[in-house]
């Protein structure tokens, strides 16, 4: 029986050695700042999880909710985060709705009781943790959207990756020089679901981290959500397993099962 190993966030020592070497070296910037990523290994695991839905399965409960959140992924080695072949078709895609509304800790929220609007609420959640980038937003985040029983603000994998962030962007970035980061969704894909109010949500977002210059990468991340009080919430249980980090648009995105990011009403 195999052992799935979670990942202890963005992995400080990596992102150290990454953003003091673009600090100094600007050509370096964009091939050491993959290293922000989940640590991961080049061994493949099976290509996909089956993703499936409890509505048309006899299984559900809090048994099949473990057994889909920590399914494996396909793992990716941390290059394919800033690169990767495009694919020679445009791949599917899937459509989430525009939030609504403002939510608690300033999240967009008003996504609607659909596993489309969990992988849209997850995002804005992401979104908003990773451009705010201090632990005080984190933990409001956290606190306003994680219902009991969610992994402990301070081992949430967020938490994880914001705090390996600051504690390298510090002596990495030049004198006078902020560190500044923007996250945008890119792709989706739904891992699993136990009815209508349950969903293992996933997203993959591009990151521009800038410290005196700009480099980008690609950043997988998936929670269990649960439809609490008119909403999308970070359900209790343990963190789902490690989401492939893959270039948008690339054949392995693809093969990784991320669906291109559209929103209602884009061309």
């Amino acid at each position: 029986m195999t052992t799935i190993q979670q990942a202890p966030g963005w992995g400080r020592r990596r992102l150290l050695v990454a953003l003091t070497g673009a600090a100094l070296l600007a050509a370096a910037l964009l091939a050491g700042l993959a290293y922000v990523l989940v640590d991961a290994v080049t061994d493949q695991a099976p290509a996909n999880p089956v993703l499936v839905s409890s509505t048309a399965s006899p299984a559900s409960g809090l048994g099949w909710r473990d057994q889909v959140a920590a399914a494996p992924m396909l793992r990716v080695d941390p290059a394919a985060a800033r690169e990767g072949t495009p694919a020679a078709t445009p791949g599917r895609a899937i459509v989430v709705p525009p939030a609504t509304r403002e939510g608690p800790a300033g999240v967009p929220t008003g996504y609607p009781r659909t596993s489309a609007g969990a992988v849209g609420q997850l995002a804005a959640i992401d979104t908003t943790v990773l451009t705010g980038m201090s632990l005080e937003r984190t933990w409001q985040v956290h606190r306003g959207w994680a219902l009991p029983g969610a992994s402990h603000v301070g081992q949430w994998v967020m938490t994880e990756n914001v705090r390996a962030f600051l504690a390298a962007a510090g002596p990495a970035a030049p004198a006078g020089a902020p560190a500044a980061v923007v996250a945008i969704p890119a792709g989706g894909q739904v891992k699993g679901t136990d009815g209508p109010n349950w969903v293992v949500a996933c997203v993959l977002l591009r990151v521009d981290a800038t410290i005196a210059r700009t480099a980008s990468i690609a950043y997988g991340h998936c929670e269990r959500m649960q439809w609490h009080e008119g909403r999308w919430q970070i359900a209790p249980g343990t963190q789902p397993a490690t989401a492939p980090s893959t270039w948008p648009g690339t054949e392995l995105a693809a093969s990784a099962g991320w669906l291109a990011w559209a929103e209602t009403g884009q061309p």
